[in-house]
């Protein structure tokens, strides 16, 4: 059986369950084409804490219990394992049972090249590192004045879809990056039963439907129960952005707090619906908490609703569709890049409204999923999805299953790594 190592952050990322299935999606789907897979973290102590934030010991921090709640939840619990910052086992396998795996392993897929320095002394067959954040990684890696570099790895993957192409400014380092869309293991999203949604849940009620969904999108055909909730629009987002911005071809793009800044007066322009951010704003953005609430966004705490991979898969089941900006970066460049949380929503059956990346012809678009540039746009599109949503959770759907699966989207990229 080939092997496969998947590197991420999960640990560093404690209760967000929207991040930790970005890991496990890459880990779930080589395992659904027969790879044994082994995840591996590493854990410096200094980003070990509490529930509060506070500086913890890493076996009473929050990092450690998120980590293996994460990889118990996804049948990991035996092949994954906590590295300090020098390599050091903390939890999960030991320094024998990891060696065995290393030795074994045909290929290391590093996401945002995780591990870094301690991915050394691996020595898988293959070593691919995944850009997640196209813009950042590639400027970074440019920039003679920083340490940070990408170099050491047989192959570069990046979600940015156009990078490399002449429409899209963002340097290449001279490395040639093989584009790809992030892979969903569908049979973890398929439609919940009408039966068990949370009775609070705001989906989409349809209006005057052309045709029903089938298959496995998600049944939107329900008659409005007298206290359902507006249909909600939402999404699962950071405000402030840890990374400061980067300059592309001359340009330096605002970051995601900008362009959420810049698309402010969406919800007053939509009636009959609620546009719900499950957003951390530190008490220094009060003014920002206070701006968007008056333009009628509402604001909710993402540990209270997405906190493990459970309760971000159930969040997202209970909207209506997405409705999210990107970094300014990705915009600015036409980077193309396609976000592993809107592939969440279409697979759930949810319809996706998200700032223009430039992916258009690289997906489709227009049903299911709608792209904005403007406040006008962004308004004009949830009303379409509104007046349609049985059509476009159909089509949300059809969109993930034709071009998110994991099966494909991974024996794809095998393919062109040479590993199928």
């Amino acid at each position: 059986m080939a092997v496969a190592i998947v590197a991420g952050a999960v640990a560093n990322k404690p209760l967000n369950g929207g991040e930790a299935w970005v890991r496990m999606s890459w880990a779930l789907g080589l395992r659904r084409l027969g790879f044994e897979v082994f995840f591996v973290e590493a854990l410096s102590a200094a980003a070990c804490v509490d529930e509060g934030g506070r500086p913890a010991p890493f076996e009473r921090s929050i990092n450690r219990a998120h980590f293996e709640r994460v990889m118990e939840e996804f049948s990991l619990q035996g092949r994954s394992v906590l590295l300090d910052e020098h390599g050091e086992p903390r939890c999960g396998m030991s320094v024998r049972e990891l060696a065995e795996a290393v030795a074994e392993s045909d290929v290391l897929f590093a996401l945002s090249g995780h591990l870094g320095e301690l991915a050394r002394p691996l020595r898988p067959r293959r070593r691919v590192y995944v850009d997640l954040d196209p813009g950042f990684t590639q400027a970074w890696h440019c920039d003679p004045e920083l340490s940070f570099t990408i170099a050491g790895y047989d192959d570069y993957v990046t979600v940015g879809l156009n990078l490399g192409t002449s429409g899209c400014p963002i340097p290449t380092g001279g490395l040639h990056w093989i584009p790809t869309l992030p892979p969903i293991p569908l049979d973890r999203w398929a439609a919940e039963p009408r039966g068990r949604l949370r009775a609070d849940s705001a989906t989409c009620e349809p209006r005057q439907s052309r045709r029903r969904p089938h298959g496995s999108a998600p049944s939107m055909a329900q008659k409005p129960r007298p206290d359902a909730q507006p249909p909600r629009f939402t999404t699962v987002s950071t405000w402030r952005s840890p990374h400061g911005p980067v300059t592309v071809d001359g340009r330096t793009p605002g970051l995601k707090h900008h362009e959420f800044r810049r698309m402010i007066e969406i919800p007053a322009q939509v009636k009959g619906a609620t546009f719900e951010l499950a957003l951390h704003l530190d008490p220094a953005d009060a003014a920002d908490r206070e701006a968007l609430e008056e333009h009628g966004w509402r604001i909710v705490s993402p540990r209270a609703v997405a906190s493990t991979p459970t309760a971000f898969r159930d969040y997202v089941r209970g909207s209506c569709a997405e409705v999210s900006v990107a970094q300014g970066v990705y915009v600015d460049t036409r980077s193309g890049w396609f976000s592993d949380r809107t592939g969440a929503y279409l697979a759930a059956g949810r319809p996706a409204l998200v700032q223009d990346t430039g992916i258009a012809g690289r997906v489709p678009t227009g049903e299911g999923l709608l792209t904005f540039s403007t406040p006008d746009e962004a308004a004009q599109g949830a009303r379409r999805i509104l007046a349609d949503p049985a059509a476009h959770a159909q089509a949300a759907r059809s969109i993930a299953e034709t071009h998110l699966d994991s099966d494909l989207v991974l024996g794809r990229l095998l393919e062109r790594l040479g590993l199928g």
